[in-house]
């Protein structure tokens, strides 16, 4: 990225005196205005404003929930409902906030779909997908700590059930569970510490990594649909021939796609903020009640992919991945090199021997959580020769197709209750979204790829 300094000039009156103090107009074009980004940007990259855009929103409506809403486990519930029927315009602030949480997780979804399209998570974009990645996880903590603030059942007891999963970490676990808790049960102590999680910590740390997201980008340039380093070519002022100015071209661009996001979100708010049940449970309608069980406990809809894997390690399930862990090793000292060789196998035989003398829960925990962590190592596992799903070969095309299948599967079976069938389905959906990652580095370097061409495609879209 370049320097600020780089980007200053001469101004008058109060832009003038402005710059003098603090880089207003270097920011401006270091970040804008001259920020070149390809000019063969489709559809896809409307996905990044869009998560800015709905961050704000998530921010502004969550300021004003919290100058009405109680965080004491006596009047969480009737201050939700206060919020819904008493505050002026409450109703409309809470369903924002609501359908923005879903929202939120839709654009992000797709956001590291297209990043798996086109090979965003190459060199030398390693960091940028490492902080994505992470904001994700943040995400994913802000989700779980705000979802129990209303009181309603399904949050009751959705959190007592996550917090028990950490009780099945061997010696540590029970402790854990309490610490985070802070009580023997879900408690008003429990409510109170959620919500500073919820308002204060996790923001400010969603915050910074936002930050280091796009400044790491600006250093290192934006992908594009052809996988292709525009910086490499450039005229005799240095801008990049493939280049064009993100405002205006992109402002105007993206606005589009801000003025389509809004209809739809618009759409949701206003005819059907439940969505069936996906975005906000018939159960959370309900007062938390400590001594009665809901028929089926689920996470919300964003969450139940993973949750369909924590749910699928059973115990025969445990017997299949020790197999798997234990072939792996043997694949290991069959090809690993250098000091590797003899690590990896003595490594998978510690696996497997943790895995006999331990619970299938906490597997289960491992396996949710490996399959986030997943994400982090994709820089490192793709060995293609080449960036963009374009110019890779089809076969590359329907493994990466079967993988989004089988998460919407996963999703699925997430919400449905469990069933032999479900499970065994689940289990075999787990199997393939792991050997996607761990077969990376084999599949993606075989069959013919395409030779990307020496400068962008562009066309108008």
């Amino acid at each position: 990225m370049a320097s600020v300094t780089e980007h200053k000039v001469e101004t008058k009156g109060l832009v003038g005196w402005v710059d003098k103090r603090f880089p207003l107009t270097a920011t401006w074009k270091a970040h804008l205005s001259e920020y070149y980004a390809p000019k063969n940007f489709n559809y896809w990259y409307f996905f990044g404003s869009l998560a800015l855009l709905v961050l704000v929103n998530q921010i502004v409506t969550g300021i004003f929930l919290t100058m009405n809403y109680k965080p004491d486990s006596t009047l969480a519930f009737a201050s939700v409902e206060y919020i819904m029927r008493e505050v002026p315009w409450g109703w409309l602030i809470r369903y924002m906030h609501s359908t923005g949480a879903s929202m939120f997780f839709v654009v992000v979804y797709l956001h590291m779909f297209r990043g798996l399209l086109y090979g965003s998570y190459r060199k030398p974009r390693e960091l940028v997908w490492i902080f994505g990645c992470a904001i994700f996880l943040c995400l994913m903590a802000e989700a779980f700590f705000g979802y129990l603030l209303p009181w309603g059942q399904m949050s009751y007891w959705g959190a007592q059930v996550i917090v028990n999963l950490f009780s099945a970490i061997p010696v540590v676990g029970p402790d854990l569970s309490l610490w985070i808790r802070g009580d023997y049960v879900v408690s008003d102590v429990t409510l109170n510490r959620f919500f500073a999680f919820h308002v204060i910590a996790i923001p400010l740390v969603l915050l910074g990594l936002v930050f280091a997201h796009i400044v790491a980008l600006h250093e290192v340039g934006s992908n594009n649909p052809d996988g292709i380093e525009i910086k490499e070519k450039k005229d005799a002022n240095g801008k990049p021939l493939d280049g064009i100015p993100f405002h205006p071209y992109y402002s105007v661009h993206d606005f589009m796609g801000v003025c389509i996001f809004l209809m739809v979100f618009a759409a949701i708010i206003f005819f059907s903020p439940e969505m069936g049940g996906y975005f906000l449970e018939a159960n959370n309608f309900v007062p938390a009640n400590p001594l009665q069980t809901p028929p089926e406990i689920a996470p919300v809809w964003y969450f139940t992919a993973f949750y369909a894997m924590l749910r699928a390690t059973t115990d025969p399930f445990k017997i299949v991945l020790m197999i798997v862990v234990a072939l792996l090793g043997l694949l290991a000292l069959v090809r690993a090199r250098g000091k590797w060789r003899a690590g990896l196998p003595v490594l998978a035989v510690l696996v497997v021997l943790a895995m006999y003398f331990t619970q299938s829960k906490f597997w289960g925990v491992v396996v949710m959580g490996s399959a986030v962590v997943s994400l982090f190592f994709l820089p490192w596992l793709d060995q293609a020769p080449v960036k963009s799903i374009r110019y890779r070969p089809f076969f590359h095309k329907v493994f990466l197709a079967i993988f989004v299948v089988v998460f919407f599967i996963l999703g699925f079976l997430g919400t449905r209750p469990p069933s032999p069938v479900g499970t065994l389905v689940a289990q075999v959906c787990a199997l393939i979204y792991f050997a996607f990652f761990l077969g990376m580095p084999f599949w993606t370097r075989l069959g013919t790829f395409k030779q990307p061409p020496e400068r962008v495609r562009f066309k108008a879209h």
